[in-house]
This record gives C-alpha cells, structure tokens and sequence, in this order.
C-alpha cells in the first residue's frame, strides 16, 4: 500500500495562520524541516505520518491546549485550487458537494468525507485515518473550521453549520468552541461530524456554469490520475527500503513484491514520467547523500548499504551523479554545516 500523504496547501495555510498568530515561525519550520521550496510548491504532498510530529510541535511552541482550534481560527480560507471551482461551477451546493467528496484525495489520502440525512439534517462525516489522541484533537478542530469557511465563502456566507460532533473527549471550558464555531459543539462521540440544514444542499451557485463545470470535472479526474500514477512510485521505494541491502534490486523481483506483473510494473512507471533503472538510481543517490552527510558510517558501510556489490562501482555511480566523490561530498558537507 502506498504511504498516505497530503496536499502541501495544508502546511502553507498553517504557515499564514502561524504568522498571523505571531508564534515562533523560525523555530516550527526548523523542528519540523520546512523549507521555503515546500512553502512555495502548490503541489508538494507531505506524509500524513508527519501531522503527529506537526502536532505536537505546535502545541510545544505555542503552549496552546487548544492550538487546532486557534490554528483554524487564523487560517486563510482555501482558495485557488480546482476543488474551489468545481464546487463553484456546480448547479447547487449540494451538488458541488458530491463532485468534491469524489476528489478529496487531491486534499489528502487519509482524510475521507461522506454526506448523510437525519431528518432535516444534513452532515459530514469525516473519517480520518490519524489514530493519536492529540493529533484527532487538533487536526479534527482545525480541519473542520477549515471546512466551514470554505463552505461559508463558495456560498456567500449562506452556510451555517448547526451542530458538530468531535469523539475527544471535553475541554474543561467549551467557551471557545462556542464561539468560534458558533453553534453547538458535543464531544465524546463515535466521529467527526459537521451538521447544518438540508436546506442549504439546494442552494443555487451563483457561479454555476456548465461548460465550465465540464472542464474543472476533467481537471480534477486528471489531478487525481497523476497522484495514482505517483503511487507505484511511492510503493517501488518502499520495496527498495525493504531489499537494497540484499544487493539483489531488479524490476521482476520488485514486481513480485508488489504482486502485479513486471510488464504491468514498466508500463505504470511510465506513465508516472520514469522508469525503473532511474528510479533505483534516484533512491540509491538520496540514500548516499544522506548517509554521507547525516552519519559517521563508513564508506565500505554505505556501499554495503546502497546495494552496491563493490566500492569501486559505487564510487563511480556517485561521481556520474553529484560530480563529486563519496569523500569529497561528506567534506563539504561538513565544511557547510560548521
């Protein structure tokens, strides 16, 4: 299975929130590793393993018990993406609602949202793949204020939501669930819910258009075909974490790893814009450099390491891709950190 990840608008937001809020952004961006490229990149994905670190960092830094809560607060509404006109191209809200559901995952792989009825009630469901306490609390708090804004913004403020339901447990004081989300908040339930009336699923889009329905639709189904193309990358590398030291990484033996058929395995790389030899490369140089650079390993160790049969074809691999020797790269690493 492919590691879950998700959109990298999601640390950008956070980034904007975080200065908005003047909390320490240099220290977060170091103790998380975000760089100005990530911040700069609409189309990054980060791991969804990392909200747990992102998390607890926040909380750290900020001392804030009720940092998603307050992060969501202060975070600009999603704009500029094609979620946000295909919800606006859609005849109704209700229907721009279905079509985005069918894309989430160009949000997030982990993230999955559904619509239901209880009497004149509508809701979202969202179900999270994120099982640590602390990250729930948070990444729940902050994701469904993100909703409500967005939702509140694509129809000119007319959404309301009713009532929400989160499953952590009570803060000792809800006075500020209360009134940032203005309406009732129930906590200790079974899932996230965000509850508003039916009503507001026949609401006419004052953008709908059609035509350009048709083309945001294709857009999106193209967005989220390349992230499923990008997956058997994402799993090719996990095979390659698992045998490379076995020295033993060929295209069949992979294939077997993932059960698909090696012509089945070339054809999807492919169409993912690479093939298997470039990636084994890609993987063993990102290996090389960060052993070089991050530990004191020695050099038989790191061709033992990077599935190379020999020193001297390691070092020639290592020259064709950085220019530099093994030993001439760890130094100049060393001379740029001090």
């Amino acid at each position: 299975m492919a590691e879950l990840r998700d959109s990298g608008i999601m640390i950008q937001l956070a980034y904007q929130a975080m200065l908005s809020m003047e909390l320490d952004v240099g220290e977060v961006c170091q103790r998380l590793g975000i760089t100005p490229q990530l911040l700069e990149d609409r189309h990054v994905r980060t791991p969804h393993d990392a909200q747990v670190i992102f998390w607890n960092v926040m909380e750290e830094v900020s001392g804030d018990s009720d940092i998603g809560l307050h992060l969501g607060e202060h975070m600009p509404v999603y704009k500029g993406q094609v979620l946000q006109y295909l919800f606006l191209s859609s005849p109704t809200f209700g229907e721009g609602l279905k079509r985005v559901l069918n894309y989430q995952r160009l949000l997030s792989d982990a993230s999955q949202a559904s619509i239901g009825i209880e009497g004149n009630e509508a809701y979202i469901l969202v179900d999270s793949a994120s099982d640590k306490v602390a990250t729930v609390k948070h990444l729940s708090e902050c994701m469904c204020l993100g909703l409500i804004r967005f939702f509140q913004y694509v129809t000119d403020d007319a959404f309301k939501p009713s009532r929400i339901h989160f499953p952590h447990a009570a803060p000792a004081d809800d006075a500020e669930h209360q009134r940032i989300y203005q309406c009732p908040v129930t906590f200790a339930q079974t899932d996230v819910r965000i509850y508003f009336d039916t009503a507001l699923l026949a609401l006419p889009s004052s953008h709908a258009e059609p035509e350009l329905l048709q083309l945001h639709e294709k857009l999106a189904s193209e967005h989220v075909a390349k992230l499923e193309r990008q997956d058997v990358v994402s799993r090719v590398y996990k095979v390659f974490g698992e045998v490379l030291e076995t020295g033993q990484v060929n295209l069949d033996d992979v294939a077997a790893r993932l059960d698909i058929k090696p012509r089945t395995l070339r054809t999807r790389l492919t169409e993912a814009g690479t093939n298997f030899n470039q990636l084994l490369a890609d993987y063993r140089c990102n290996l090389a450099k960060r052993l070089l650079s991050g530990t004191d390993e020695s050099i038989d160790e790191i061709v033992y390491l990077t599935g190379f049969s020999e020193p001297s074809t390691f070092y020639r691999a290592f020259k064709r891709w950085t220019q530099q020797t093994p030993v001439e790269y760890r130094n100049q690493r060393k001379q740029t950190t001090f």
